[in-house]
Parts: C-alpha cells; structure tokens; sequence
C-alpha cells in the first residue's frame, strides 16, 4: 500500500464497491458477483460514456471538469465533504511535503497557544501529527498530544485508548480525518497508513472505504480529577500558509462547571510551572 498512482481512480473504486445499487435507484436484474455499482451503472448515472468513466477510475484521464465531478458527485450522492475531497484529488499534484513543512515558522504559533491559559489547544500536521500544544491540552488529553506523537497511532496502538467506551466513534473520526486532510501523494502519510492496516483490521477496514469527514466542530468529554467528565466544544481551523496544518482547541461554556474546570487546570498549571 503505497503512493496511489492515480488518487481519484482509486477514490473512484471505492466509491463504487461501496455503494449499494438500491440507494441510487439502480435495479440489478442478475445476480452480482462483487458488491457496489458497475462501471456502466456509474457512468450512466453521471451521464458520461462508460470508456470516459473508465478512464478516470484507470488514471489515464486525471483531469476532469467542474461539469464530470459534480455529475460523479450525484451519481455517488456525496456529501459536501465527500464532493469537496473528489475535487480536491481530481487536482492534487506530488510535491516536497518535507520541505513544506521545514520552511514553516511555528514560534508565533507556539506564544499564541501558550497564551491561552483556559484553552486546550493544539496544532496538526496533515498526517495528524502534533506540530505544537500547549500545557493545558496535554493536560486535558494526557495521551497523545505531545509534540511529534502520531493521533493515528495513539488512537489504533493504545490499549487504553481502545478501552475507552467511544473508541469505536474515535476510530471512525480517525481515519475519515486522515483521508479528509492528508495530501493524497504524501508518503509518510501512506507508510502510516500501511502500518496501521497491518497491526489493526479494523483501521484497514476503515481506511478503505474511503470514507471523509473535516470534523470541523464536535463535541468531547475528558476526565478532569475533581470535576469527572467535563463536556467541552471541539473547533478545527485550518491554519493559512501552511501545508495543511490544523488547529485544534476545546472551549466551555462561560459559566459551566467545564470553564471551572479548565480555570481550575490552568492554575494549577502556572502554579506548577512558576516552582518548577
């Protein structure tokens, strides 16, 4: 499992083999030897030639137009993620992800974080690897957000983590994240993916349908000593002039036991740090 040579063909496959004729209003007459859609049944949904179809899913034709990408898009019935996803790959070209990343600044980035005494927060790489985070964050999630750590790996690799009774819904997030922002010709995003494919069947089940979600917002409950579970609102942003790095942060609702119990984290937090 590598580099795909053709990042939409292989989109396109799955997206085929994973959608069921009766939810597109496509009848079978014969019986199926593989799940999803033929090519022909795809290619007369979106109204295109099955030889035109064919092409993209084979990678000899990469550059569809705005018109063939919404009419696939209809034919799939995509979300706006999913629609958004295939555009993005039908355009995605190899570059130096490496040196991307090595040109970014991230010391205003690492003061702008460390500012923020009552907010968890965090930044991303693509791959979902933790570039920066600050005190609070660490605190709030002890496992997985030290700086260089792989969220992929602590959430497929931790015992504890796989313990946890939302893991099933964490995975899931998981993985959809990693196909939403990761740069379809990224090795390392690729090696990571391998990996976890061979340690874990339920990741590669996951990481093979293919399937998205940008997780803009959500909501999460950590462990906060002295106060349970706290709820807490889940942001993403994606951070400008970079190669697709994320910014994570959990808010509460001013005035609710969460805020008191972030007040609560940070002063212990400046506390600790000003004997240390």
């Amino acid at each position: 499992m590598g580099t795909p040579a053709s990042p939409l063909g292989e989109y396109l496959r799955a997206r085929r083999a994973a959608t069921s004729p009766e939810d597109v209003g496509v009848r079978s007459l014969t019986r199926r030897r593989v799940p999803g859609l033929r090519r022909d049944e795809v290619a007369r949904l979106a109204g295109i030639s099955q030889e035109y179809y064919l092409r993209l899913e084979q990678g000899r034709d990469r550059a569809p137009s705005d018109q063939v990408l919404q009419a696939l898009a209809r034919a799939f019935r995509l979300d706006d993620a999913a629609a958004q996803h295939m555009t993005r790959l039908s355009s995605a070209q190899p570059s130096d992800i490496a040196a991307a990343e090595a040109a970014v600044s991230t010391e205003a980035m690492a003061a702008i974080l460390d500012s923020w005494a009552n907010t968890p927060a965090y930044i991303i790489n693509s791959r979902h690897e933790v570039v920066l985070s600050n005190a609070l964050a660490r605190w709030v999630v002890p496992l997985g957000l030290e700086v260089g750590r792989s969220i992929p790996e602590v959430v497929f690799t931790y015992p504890e983590v796989r313990a946890l009774p939302t893991w099933q819904d964490l995975a899931d997030r998981t993985a959809r994240r990693m196909r939403f922002y990761g740069d379809p010709y990224d090795e390392r995003l690729h090696t990571t993916a391998a990996r976890l494919c061979a340690l874990d069947p339920v990741f590669r089940d996951l990481w093979e349908r293919h399937e998205v979600d940008p997780y803009y917002d959500g909501d999460v409950r950590p462990f906060v000593d002295g106060y349970g579970q706290v709820p807490l609102r889940h942001q993403t942003f994606v951070v400008p002039n970079t190669p697709g790095y994320l910014l994570c942060a959990y808010h509460a609702v001013p005035g609710s036991v969460s805020a008191e119990a972030l007040a609560h984290l940070g002063r212990r937090i400046a506390s600790e740090t000003a004997y240390a």
